[in-house]
C-alpha cells in the first residue's frame, strides 16, 4: 500500500491529484494524508475525495490534518502545492507583487516565474518550502517530492543546493502546449511526437513530427492566417522571429522577454491585458484547463485522469513500468549550453529506482541564450534565499528582463524596498534578530 502525502491540499491540485490516484488500478488501496492549514479549504477538499472514494467503494483511505508532522511518517510520495503569506493569485501578497511594479512602469503579467513579482513570491516562499523539506528528511527520508509550486526553477533549485530529499519539480506546460499545438494543426494527439527542453515555463519544442513527417512547416504556414492564431499571438511572433515554438502561453511568455509589454502600444499590438489581481478568490481556475480536466466538476469527483504526471511517476515507481514525462531536475550534464547546475526542463524516465533525467543535445544558441536571461534571474534569487543576501535579491530583480527594458536603476531600488517594506512581515527569514522557524502565515 502506497501512502502519499500532500501538502497545500486546499488548493487546485488536492483534489485533482487525489482523483488521478484513485483513477489508476495500482494506486486504489493508496493511503492519501490531505495537509493544509486552513482548516476551511482543507475541509473542503477532504470532503471531496471521501465523497468520491465512498461513491466508487474504493479501498483507498484517507487521512487528513493541519500538521503535517503527524501525516509524513510512511510516507513515500510527497506533493506539494502551497502559497505562502496568502493566496497564490488573488488577494495579498499577489496584489502588491503586480501594484507596486506597476507602479514603476513594470508591468506584468503572471509575476509567478522570472518577474519582479516571482522573485519576491520566491523569497516568501523559499524558507517555508525548505522547512517543509527539512521536516521531511526526518521523518519521510525515502519519499519523492513531487512539486507543483512556483516559482518552479528557482524552488527545485533551492531543493536540490540545501536538502538530500529526491524530488522533482512538474509543471502542465509541455503537456497543455503540445496539445494546443495537435488542434491548431487539427491532428490526432496521439499521432504527434515531440522533442522539449529547456527551462520551466520557457522550454523550446525543438522537434514536431507525425511520424516521419515534420510538421514545424505546417506550423510556421500559420504565421500568414493570423485567423488561426487566435490567443497566441505571442508564442507565434516569437516562432517567427526564433524559429521555434515554446511552452507556457502567451501572456506569460510576454513577460520573459523584453519585446512585448515595455508600453500600452505593444499590450495592444499582442492582444495583452493588464494584470488585475482579484481579491477574493475565482469561481473557476483557468489554469486546470491545462490538466485535461476544467475544474473538479462537482461534489464527487469522476475516476478520469489529468494530464498531470504526478500520478503516472507513483504508479511506475511502484510497477518498475518505466513512465515518461518532463521535469524540473538540476542541469548536471543534461543541457550544454544552459549554466552547469541550474534548474532545467527536460525529459524524464521514472522507474522503481527513482527519476532519470535525460540528456539532450544543446539548444540552437539563440533559444539557450533567452533562456539564460531566466536562469540569471533565479541564479541570484536562490542566492538570496541560501545565503540570506538581501542585495542579492534586489540583483535579481535587476536583471528581470521586463524590468531591466523598462525602469532605471534608481526606480528598480525604489521598487523593491516598497516591496521589502509591504513584504516585510513575510521575509523573516532575512532578519538577522529573527530566531526559530519562519511563520507560515497563509500556505494553501
Amino acid at each position: 500500500m502506497v501512502k502519499v502525502v500532500i501538502v497545500g491540499a486546499g488548493s487546485g491540485f488536492g483534489g485533482r491529484l487525489s482523483l488521478d490516484i484513485l483513477s489508476r488500478e495500482v494506486l486504489r488501496d493508496s493511503t492519501i494524508g490531505l495537509c493544509d492549514i486552513h482548516a476551511g479549504r482543507l475541509e473542503k477538499a477532504a470532503g471531496f475525495v471521501e465523497r468520491t472514494i465512498a461513491k466508487h467503494d474504493l479501498p483507498a483511505k484517507l487521512e487528513v490534518g493541519t500538521d503535517r508532522r503527524e501525516l509524513l511518517p510512511g510516507a513515500d510520495f510527497v506533493v506539494t502545492s502551497v502559497s505562502v503569506g496568502g493566496a497564490a493569485y488573488h488577494g495579498f501578497p499577489a496584489d502588491v507583487e503586480v501594484e507596486i511594479p506597476r507602479k514603476y512602469g513594470i508591468e506584468q503579467s503572471v509575476a509567478d516565474t522570472v518577474s519582479v513579482g516571482a522573485v519576491f513570491r520566491f523569497l516568501r516562499t523559499a524558507p517555508v518550502h525548505l522547512q517543509i523539506f527539512r521536516d521531511i528528511e526526518e521523518l519521510a527520508p525515502e519519499a519523492i517530492v513531487l512539486n507543483h509550486t512556483n516559482p518552479m526553477a528557482m524552488l527545485t533549485w533551492a531543493h536540490h543546493s540545501a536538502t538530500n530529499v529526491r524530488n522533482v519539480g512538474l509543471c502542465h506546460g509541455v503537456q497543455g502546449v503540445s496539445r494546443r499545438i495537435a488542434r491548431l494543426l487539427e491532428i490526432d494527439y496521439d499521432e504527434m511526437s515531440y522533442s522539449c527542453a529547456g527551462i520551466n515555463h520557457l522550454a523550446w519544442f525543438t522537434e514536431l513530427r507525425r511520424g516521419r513527417e515534420d510538421l514545424y512547416p505546417r506550423l510556421r504556414a500559420m504565421l500568414d492566417a493570423p485567423e488561426k492564431i487566435g490567443r497566441e499571438t505571442v508564442r507565434f511572433e516569437i516562432m517567427r522571429h526564433f524559429g521555434y515554438f515554446c511552452t507556457e502561453s502567451s501572456e506569460h511568455d510576454s513577460e520573459y522577454m523584453p519585446y512585448f509589454r515595455r508600453t500600452p502600444a505593444l499590450l495592444e499590438r499582442y492582444g495583452l491585458h493588464k494584470r488585475e489581481v482579484l481579491q477574493e478568490p475565482p469561481k473557476k481556475r483557468a489554469w486546470m484547463a491545462d490538466t485535461g480536466i476544467d475544474d473538479q466538476g462537482g461534489p464527487v469527483g469522476e475516476l478520469k485522469l489529468s494530464h498531470e504526471y504526478s500520478s503516472g511517476i507513483m504508479e511506475a515507481v511502484v510497477t518498475d513500468v518505466p513512465y515518461r514525462f518532463n521535469g524540473n531536475v538540476m542541469n548536471d550534464g543534461l543541457i550544454d549550453n544552459l549554466p552547469a547546475r541550474s534548474c532545467v526542463e527536460v525529459p524524464c524516465m521514472v522507474d522503481s529506482r527513482g527519476v532519470h533525467p535525460c540528456r539532450v543535445p544543446g539548444l540552437p544558441t539563440h533559444l539557450a541564450a533567452l533562456c539564460r536571461s531566466n536562469v540569471a534571474v533565479q541564479e541570484l534569487a536562490v542566492r538570496a534565499v541560501l545565503d540570506k543576501d538581501r542585495g542579492a535579491a534586489f540583483h535579481a530583480c535587476c536583471l528581470c528582463p521586463l524590468a531591466a527594458a523598462v525602469a532605471p536603476l534608481d526606480d528598480i531600488r525604489a521598487m523593491f524596498e516598497e516591496l521589502w517594506t509591504a513584504e516585510k512581515d513575510l521575509l523573516l527569514h532575512f532578519d538577522p534578530t529573527h530566531s526559530g522557524p519562519v511563520p507560515e502565515l497563509c500556505a494553501d
